[in-house]
Formats: structure tokens, sequence, C-alpha cells
């Protein structure tokens, strides 16, 4: 890997990350454009500095929200009830993504079965269509101003009032984007939605729920990357390209994060979903054409792709 190609990536991380349009799709084709994704060695340690570099996108988070990170860290100490609380729903809505993530992650193959055109291509576009009704419906089914009894029917509810009823059923859309192509923030904020969040305020919810799920992902990938049989993520790539690469993810996912927020502010989710679908068409043009490999396909047939 060469710096440029970090840089890259860095940056594809960075800016897909939180917004809901799946990092998954944007990746596959940049590392193939880039001849990253063969021979099997170096596409094991790009898989690893993919993961890895999202810790670029957690730093990014930390900066942004650094008061409600504070106001959780005194929650933690008895003093804030409302930190209290919103630390509590975050720990609610990550422990299902990581009770499924270990349970699948002991499933042999369920990987390589799941990322494969078909199925990446299908979450690409279902999710697309998720985001282009989600916004028409929820503004039938919801009504009036942020409600302080959150367990009221049909009413909007923000992150301060968010119960843990429905913290849980976020965490249980997060488990959705272990299907590549998903993306983790699309489902977290189609999650908030369902339960009654605005756009904006589901999106925030989201990343502050990628700090320990990003985070524990990282840390695992890492770990299982430096600790397994042959040469690490450094040895291939270089401790350098992955030092880079984390500093443009943080850039970038920090730019994007402010931009998302700004959008949402004043628009629904639907444009994310028509971008998905152009997604969704141009990789499967370019998987048709051999520019991308075709994903699942047997190692050499995916090495003799130029």
């Amino acid at each position: 890997m060469h710096l440029i190609d970090a840089i890259i990536l860095g940056l594809i991380e960075g800016l897909t990350e939180y917004i809901p349009v799946s990092s998954t799709g944007h990746l596959i084709i940049a590392s193939a454009l880039l001849g990253l994704d063969h021979p099997p060695q170096t596409k094991a340690a790009v898989d690893a500095f993919i993961i890895v570099i999202q810790g670029g996108a957690i730093l990014a988070v930390l900066g942004l929200y650094w008061q409600r990170v504070r106001q959780m860290l005194v929650g933690l100490l008895g003093r804030e009830p409302v930190g209290r609380r919103l630390l509590i729903n975050l720990v609610i809505a990550f422990l299902p993504a990581a009770i499924v993530g270990l349970l699948l992650d002991s499933l042999v193959g369920l990987e390589a079965v799941l990322f494969r055109t078909v199925p990446v291509m299908g979450a690409l576009a279902l999710g697309g269509v998720v985001m282009i009704l989600l916004t028409p419906w929820q503004r039938r089914f919801f009504h009036g101003q942020e409600s302080e009894e959150p367990d009221e029917v049909h009413s909007f509810v923000d992150i301060d009032h968010l119960t843990w009823r429905r913290a849980l059923l976020i965490g249980m859309f997060q488990c959705l984007a272990m299907w590549p192509g998903t993306s983790r923030s699309m489902v977290t904020i189609v999650g908030g939605m369902v339960v009654g969040m605005r756009p904006k305020q589901a999106a925030e919810f989201s990343f502050l729920l990628g700090l320990p799920t990003l985070g524990a992902a990282c840390v695992y990938k890492g770990a299982r990357n430096m600790l397994g049989e042959g040469p690490n993520m450094f040895q291939v790539l270089g401790a350098g390209e992955l030092i880079v690469g984390m500093i443009v993810a943080t850039i970038a996912a920090a730019l994007a994060v402010k931009w998302l927020v700004s959008y949402l502010g004043r628009h629904g989710v639907a444009l994310f979903g028509w971008y998905r679908l152009a997604l969704c068409a141009l990789l499967g043009i370019l998987i048709w054409q051999g520019v991308v490999p075709d994903l699942g396909a047997a190692p050499e047939a995916a090495a003799a792709v130029p």
C-alpha cells in the first residue's frame, strides 16, 4: 500500500462511516480500483486496516460530542441523571450487536457467504428503498413535539427522554449492520426514527452508539490481526500508512458528521436512499464490466481481474 492509498481509504472511511450510504460498498469499489483486493495476504491486511482506521471516526465523535461524553461520565458518578440515563441507553443499545457479533463470528464461513455480490447489492438497494419511504411514514405516524412522557404513543422523543425499551430496539436494528452493504449508521438512524426520534436526533444517537460499537470492532479486529498467523497489517502495509489513514479518517468523519447534522435538521433521509440505489447500480456495472471482482468469487478468479 502506498501513502496515497492510505489517504484515499481514510478519506472514504471517514466520509461514509456516519453517513447512511454504506462504507462497505464504497470501500469495495475503492480497494478494487486501487488494486488492493489481491493477493489474499494484502486483502486480509487491508480489511483489518479499514476496520482499525475507524478509530479516526471515533476520535471525531469524541471531539464533536465531548459535552455529551462528559455528561455521561458525570452521570456515571451519580451527579447527572440525564447523562446516566443516556449512558445506560447506549450500553443497552450496544449489547445486542456485541452478543450477536460474537455468535456470528464463531460460525465459520458465514462472512464469505454474506460478502457476495447479490447480498451486498441487495442490502444497498433494500436500504435505499427503506430510507426513501421512511420520512413520509414517520410524518404520518408521529406527531407533536418531543415528549417528556416518552411512553406516549405516536409522540416524538428526544435523546434525553429515550426509554430503555426504545434504546434496545435501536440496538436490535444495529445487528442488521452485520450484513455487508447495510450500513451501521443507516440501520441505527432508521431504528431511531422508527421509535420516534427526529432524523437529526436519531443521527446523533447513532454517532454516540458508534463509540462502543466501532471501538469494540477496532480493538477486536486489530488484536486478531496482530495475534493471528502470518504477517500483520503493520508488516504488510506499514505503520506510517495506518497513522496517516487514521488522521485523514478523523478529519473526514468530523466534516461528515457536522454536515449530516446540519442537513438532517432541515431535510429527511430520502436523499441517501436515492444515493444508495445509484451506488448499487454503479457497483453492479463495475462488477459486470470486470473492473471490480465478483464478490465471493474464488481467489484465483478474483486475482485474474485487472
